[in-house]
């Protein structure tokens, strides 16, 4: 008898192990990137600053994005920021807002749906980020897995 109760317990718990090990597989984390420069804005900037860089570094488990974006020598204060959707070159349409007014170093999160997320793997989804001077956008980076 207790050898029964024994044998139950470790079955108990093997079973568990074998779910968790299940549910953690399903939930597959990916590293998204985009180094932000001055040259891959469009339309190009109205006030021209070649030092204006950044970097935007998320991790997405599921269609939950954890995001981190840094950034320096813009022209003056980063009015917003947003994830955008169109391929490299093009202007898009905003699909994520991410910050507005925003700070180097702000971090934050945002479900994605699925559209964006098929967007992403096809390389359609870039980040920028806005200023007074130049309001469609400073600095820009297209999103890939990094």
């Amino acid at each position: 008898m207790k050898k029964s109760i024994v044998w139950l317990g470790i079955v108990g718990v093997v079973s568990a192990l074998v779910l968790a090990a299940v549910s953690l597989a399903g939930t597959r984390m990916t590293v998204w990137t985009a180094a932000l420069s001055y040259k891959q804005e469009v339309p190009k900037q109205v006030v021209k600053d070649t030092a204006a860089h950044g970097l935007f570094k998320g991790t997405l488990s599921g269609s939950k994005l954890k995001w981190k974006l840094t950034f320096a020598k813009l022209t003056g204060p980063a009015t917003a920021a947003h994830i955008h959707m169109a391929a490299k070159g093009k202007s898009g349409a905003i699909v994520v807002p991410l910050c507005g007014p925003c700070t180097s170093g702000m971090t934050g999160t945002a479900t994605l749906t699925a559209t964006e997320l098929s967007a992403f793997k096809k390389h359609l989804l870039y980040v920028n980020v806005h200023t007074t001077k130049n309001m469609n956008g400073e600095i820009r980076g297209q999103l890939a897995v990094g």
